[in-house]
């Protein structure tokens, strides 16, 4: 149909799902293992800046990186909960939205596409996978050790 494609990141159209809020928003994907896929942005009058790139980090460290952080903390993503129980100790700053505005919805793929300036190219898109699967990794240990 010759439309244009855009690639966006998974964790940046959950932040942009959750609406209009001020504060810092924190999206979280269960990678098991006491870890998260995560990225960190800030929401300011409808504006969405992002503050770190999409990474896997272990739930301590993510305390690490929020706990002085000032302003609301928006937890967003099927990793919320996860993180909400296990930092809500130390990070005393930390918010679950409603249901409803908790979880990726298709209007932040939509938005986080209308953000890009340029489409892609279809044919180039790949997956970005912020950490080696567990087959891989043990692939790596056992080579490592011959």
């Amino acid at each position: 149909a010759e439309l244009p494609c855009y690639g966006v990141s998974t964790l940046e159209a959950m932040a942009k799902s959750l609406g209009v809020y001020q504060g810092y928003i924190c999206p979280a994907m269960d990678a098991r293992r006491s870890q998260v896929y995560n990225a960190l942005f800030y929401a300011n009058c409808g504006k969405l800046t992002r503050i770190c790139p999409d990474r896997a980090i272990s739930l301590q460290d993510l305390g690490e990186d929020v706990k002085n952080l000032q302003e609301p903390i928006f937890l967003v993503g099927d990793g919320s909960i996860l993180c909400y129980n296990t930092l809500k100790d130390v990070v005393p700053n930390l918010i679950l939205p409603p249901e409803g505005r908790m979880h990726q919805r298709a209007v932040g793929v939509g938005l986080a596409a209308l953000a890009q300036e340029n489409p892609d190219d279809p044919a180039t898109l790949t997956p970005n996978y912020l950490r080696l699967s567990q087959a891989e990794r043990e692939r790596m240990e056992k080579e490592k050790n011959k």
